[in-house]
């Protein structure tokens, strides 16, 4: 016989008590010593009880399992009638227990809290209105009829606060990453000793690294609350360690003095957070510091695209090209070009546009710096002035003829994916993607740039030209094919710096007035010719101008910015690299 289930509890057990005992006793083997012949009705009675026992015992079982009231984990009546029919301080209390808990039977109440359906029956009943029918929150049995006496919840920005910090506790427990992520985010905002429990053991099943973090912070901002001295104490050290602004505010409150007598009483509770204040502002001027070099990095990368091609195209061959911002803003419409067509095309390709972008860019710009050069540069060698006349003319044209075909408005260039977001290194600084890959991109550019003007034929013509043109030419150097191909390859790099530039702004027909400036700064103060110089002047200039920021503002750090290459040039002419070569010497 199959032993009977005993998770019926104890009114299974009264119920088996009752049922007879010949019942229950196993079966046992005919007896031969009858006694008196047996009947075949008795027979088939002993043989089918014998077979049937089992499954009636456990049908038996069944049925007061079924019978016996389920357990069920809603939240306490007192806490719901707290959130109907209690103040502000009695529903925020109501919620963090609810929080506490973690209850996910909770949710509805909660729900009816937050779209406003949980009503108030003359405070001493919670009903659910849902507009048509209502029902008691706490049984959950409808009413016949929907009383007229029904009262809304009124709520303040405190139980607003702490009503998303209940729903924050609940998606604790998800399985998706970005739900406990931001889950945590929310409980920052109102951490209180009565989900401590409920920290702990998220901490203990937490295995992402970012979001242990962030509990580790709540649950220190929560234990802030704690009665316990040492406690209190420890949270205070962690709050201390962790650098985050949040974490300040935090412990400036326990600074803060209510009349004549602090809010923390505790003296040396006081000195610690003051301590840990102090720790707290020293890491978040070291990120503010780190954050500005960043930028006059990312900013000097900018400006070294910008200014790589017009190394070329004035410092090697002396044309000033006033053109050669509008080329960067070709090659920025360029990229926004093939972004279009991608999505229209090919949308699984978007994610790759930017690397195909990277080509058509350069090509779109060198085909209009060869063209510029055969037909109006060409013809203007040695005459600087009409040169950049004639460049500047060149660029109103590009500017109108961008402005017809693309109209006169910005256009935004999207960044995929793997473009967009950021690492955050410290609590104030984060890098974002885009300025990273601009930095790599630009590392990559100088680099190629160098192999080409020092490992190709190519190359060795230009610097031959460059220091001497005619002493190339009598050697069979075919100088204007040289200018054709320098100047194409100047203007290409132009167009690589427009496409690196539209994945930090927006593209207008404005976009190259912007960076001519700077880019002949750069070049001038780096050494005419001199590609090494070009890269120092510009990450130099991009870096100084940001830390001038900081203290001056932008006006006036640019201001200083011109001021220092005007001092700089009247001292040292050359730049700070010098051309070497026997055209310049002499």
């Amino acid at each position: 016989m199959h032993p009977l289930p005993l998770h019926a509890g104890c009114a299974q057990r009264a119920c088996i008590k009752a049922i007879p005992l010949p019942l229950l006793q196993p079966a046992s083997p005919p007896d031969t010593r009858a006694t008196r012949p047996a009947t075949p009705e008795s027979w088939i009675f002993k043989t089918a009880m014998t077979f049937m026992r089992p499954a009636l015992l456990a049908l038996l079982s069944l049925a007061l399992t079924l019978a016996s009231p389920l357990s069920l984990a809603k939240p306490a009546p007192e806490l719901i009638l707290q959130l109907a029919t209690g103040d502000n301080d009695a529903k925020v209390a109501a919620l963090y227990a609810i929080a506490g808990s973690a209850d996910p039977e909770a949710l509805p109440i909660l729900e009816a809290l937050r779209d406003d359906t949980l009503k108030s029956l003359g405070g001493k009943q919670a009903i659910i209105f849902d507009g048509e029918t209502a029902s008691d929150a706490i049984s959950g049995e409808k009413l016949a009829k929907v009383p007229d006496e029904l009262e809304d919840v009124v709520s303040n920005n405190r139980v607003t606060n702490a009503l998303d910090g209940a729903f924050a506790a609940l998606a604790l427990s998800s399985a998706d990453q970005s739900e406990r992520l931001e889950a945590v985010k929310k409980l920052q905002d109102s951490a209180n000793p009565a989900i401590l429990p409920l920290l702990d053991k998220a901490l203990a099943t937490e295995s992402d690294p970012q979001i242990a973090k962030l509990l580790r912070l709540t649950q220190a901002a929560a234990q802030l609350q704690h009665p316990d001295k040492a406690i209190r104490l420890a949270a205070i050290q962690t709050l201390g360690g962790s650098g985050e602004p949040n974490a300040k505010v935090l412990l400036g409150a326990l600074l803060e003095k209510e009349g004549s007598s602090y809010r923390e009483a505790d003296e040396a509770l006081r000195v610690a957070a003051q301590q840990a204040i102090n720790s707290i502002n020293s890491h978040l001027k070291l990120g503010e510091a780190a954050g500005g070099l960043f930028t006059g990095l990312s900013l000097g990368s900018i400006l070294l695209l910008a200014a790589l091609g017009l190394a070329i195209t004035y410092g090697l061959m002396g044309v000033i090209n006033m053109a050669h911002g509008e080329l960067i803003m070709i090659g920025a419409y360029a990229a926004y070009a093939v972004q279009n067509l991608i999505r229209a095309h090919a949308p699984g390709l978007f994610e790759f546009y930017p690397l195909i972008a990277i080509p058509v860019s350069f090509c779109a710009s060198a085909l209009v710096g060869v063209a510029m050069e055969r037909l109006v540069i060409r013809h203007l060698y040695g005459r600087p002035l009409e040169t950049l006349l004639a460049t500047w003319g060149i660029s109103l044209m590009l500017i109108q003829a961008v402005r017809s075909l693309f109209g006169a408005q910005n256009v935004m260039v999207e960044n995929p994916a793997w473009l967009s977001g950021g690492v955050q290194v410290m609590s104030n600084l984060i890098l974002p993607y885009n300025r990273l890959a601009i930095i790599a991109f630009a590392v990559l550019v100088v680099i190629g740039m160098g192999l080409i003007l020092s490992r190709t034929r190519l190359g060795l013509f230009v610097r031959a030209v460059t220091q001497n043109r005619q002493m190339a030419s009598c050697v069979g150097v075919a100088t204007p094919r040289v200018d054709t191909l320098a100047f194409g390859l100047g203007s290409g790099i132009a167009g690589l710096a427009g496409c690196a530039l539209a994945q930090v702004g927006n593209v207008g027909p404005d976009l190259g007035q912007g960076y001519i400036i700077d880019s002949f700064m750069v070049v001038v103060l780096g050494g005419v010719g001199q590609l090494a110089g070009t890269v120092y002047a510009a990450l130099g200039l991009g870096v100084l101008n940001k830390l001038l920021e900081g203290f001056a503002g932008a006006v006036l750090a640019k201001i200083a910015v011109l001021v220092f290459i005007i001092i700089f040039i009247q001292k040292r002419p050359q730049g700070l690299f010098a051309v070497k070569g026997r055209f310049v010497d002499n």
